[in-house]
């Protein structure tokens, strides 16, 4: 396994990004286009149509959201493990602060090392820095995290 980096730390899943992904939205299209080529006469045949559509757009969307559920858990562990980790490796004045980690906060900064955690910690919070990308960019020492979904 290459070794981890900010620049490729992003997790690309073949089957999911450029087949799963890519026949559902074939679907959706295939359905809408169908639908207006061949219009429906009847009420019923109408009402079929876009029942097609709206199974299409659904099985579309279900892949997505299985991702950002697995990911809102995942994020719900890195919290406990990072919280565990900031008690055990941030100094006295910072302990306290803990609680006032925001999950982004928390999942940006278990990128950082052992040894830079406390300072970048401490200028996460203070600095009130909350976006993930920023945050990861602060990291010179990566500590790699290769179980990420």
């Amino acid at each position: 396994m290459n070794e981890q980096t900010f620049s490729n730390h992003g997790k690309l899943v073949p089957m999911f990004h450029f087949f799963v992904i890519p026949v559902l939205l074939a679907n959706v299209l295939v359905h809408c286009y169908s639908f207006v080529k061949w219009f429906p006469s009847t009420p019923s045949a109408i009402l079929a149509g876009v029942f097609g559509i709206l199974v299409a757009i659904a099985l579309l969307v279900t892949p997505f959201l299985a991702r950002v559920f697995a990911l809102g858990v995942q994020d719900r562990v890195i919290r406990l493990e990072e919280r565990l980790r900031y008690e055990r490796l941030l100094p006295e004045d910072l302990q306290p602060r803990i609680g006032e980690f925001t999950i982004n906060q928390l999942v940006s900064l278990r990128f950082a090392c052992d040894a830079e955690l406390p300072a970048l910690a401490r200028k996460v919070l203070d600095a009130k820095i909350s976006e993930r990308k920023a945050i990861k960019q602060l990291v010179q020492n990566w500590r790699p995290d290769y179980q990420r979904v």
